[in-house]
């Protein structure tokens, strides 16, 4: 009687496992990290990877984004990217705490004008940050935004790859990943 035991509980672990939205060994919550110094968060970040998006269908390399605290509570962002014609894109913007959190912010490409307009702001969650803040890796609620980001041009590929296992186990789409190559020419901001 063991035997027709043993084979119902295969079958039942094989139907949890294929069942939709099963728990997964390992998985974690899709969350912001607790906290961030957004003093130290400031200045250069180099892209190292992200998800296909549609306002990045153009960059092809040395990809960038800058930050610079501003004296009313908000986040000046300049994104730059190499593009398929070989110049330079430039796209300025705004962030701003979601909730009083400082690593659950909003970010706006938009003009100022429609900073009203609910649809203009997208979501930008730490998820992961470096002891130092020498890599972070930035979701969404819905893991459908992600990047990858280092201080430096080139990330360590043990810390890249353990940060897209995190990312794996978070819910978000890591075989999609784009990589960012970063070349001379970004280090001439």
């Amino acid at each position: 009687m063991s035997r027709p035991s043993s084979m119902f509980l295969v079958a039942t672990l094989l139907a949890a496992c294929a069942t939709p939205g099963a728990a997964i060994a390992g998985s974690v919550p899709n969350e912001p990290v607790p906290e961030v110094d957004l003093a130290r968060y400031a200045g250069l970040w180099y892209e190292q990877a992200h998800l296909p998006m549609f306002f990045q269908r153009k960059c092809v390399a040395d990809t960038t984004a800058h930050y610079t605290p501003q004296d009313d509570g908000t986040i000046a962002v300049v994104n730059r990217c190499r593009t398929d014609d070989g110049s330079f894109n430039e796209a300025e913007g705004v962030a701003r705490r979601v909730d009083g959190s400082s690593s659950r912010l909003e970010v706006r490409f938009a003009p100022g004008w429609l900073a009203w307009a609910p649809m203009v702001w997208g979501d930008y969650w730490v998820i992961a940050l470096d002891a130092d803040y020498q890599w972070a890796m930035v979701g969404s609620p819905d893991a459908d935004y992600l990047w990858i980001l280092s201080r430096t041009p080139v990330l360590d590929p043990a810390i890249k790859a353990d940060l897209i296992e995190r990312a794996r186990t978070m819910g978000y789409p890591v075989d999609k990943l784009v990589d960012t190559p970063q070349g001379a020419a970004s280090t001439a901001e």
